[in-house]
């Protein structure tokens, strides 16, 4: 049996126990795998990582983060905005807000707003993907 030390009930469980590093992916069920896998790729450098039968990609960002692709089931989509309940969006931080907004212009990206302020601080653009799934590009200067 290995030998895992266990935190006592009331530690928290922080990333000096070693329990948990942070988010591996988040998953987008989508109606064209392959073509927003390809739009992953093509808008923020993504690259196609892994790909399992069903098909399923698993799509590698530049800082190693990943990226789950998969296929949507029959349920309905269901109109959502940034507060509605359950996952809302994906934030994707860059070093320089203005100058990924220029690069995203050019590749005719759909926004959903202009620049605002983050909550935590920094600067937000919400904009949506080829399928309508809210993201957003944030800027932060505070971490």
């Amino acid at each position: 049996m290995n030998d895992i030390e266990i935190p006592p009930l009331g530690v928290r469980a922080t990333v000096a126990t070693g329990l948990f590093l942070g988010v591996d992916h988040p998953a987008l069920a989508a109606d064209d795998v392959e073509k927003l896998a390809d739009w992953y790729c093509d808008m923020f450098g993504y690259e196609k990582w892994f790909k399992h039968a069903k098909p399923v990609w698993m799509l590698k960002a530049p800082d190693n983060t990943l990226l789950e692709i998969m296929p949507k089931d029959d349920t309905l989509r269901q109109n959502r905005t940034t507060w509605t309940p359950g996952w809302s969006h994906l934030a994707l931080r860059v070093e320089n807000i203005e100058t990924a907004i220029a690069f995203l212009d050019t590749k005719n990206i759909v926004w959903g707003g202009e620049v605002i302020n983050a909550i935590g601080g920094g600067k937000v653009r919400n904009a949506f993907d080829c399928e309508g799934n809210m993201i957003q590009i944030l800027e932060r200067t505070n971490l």
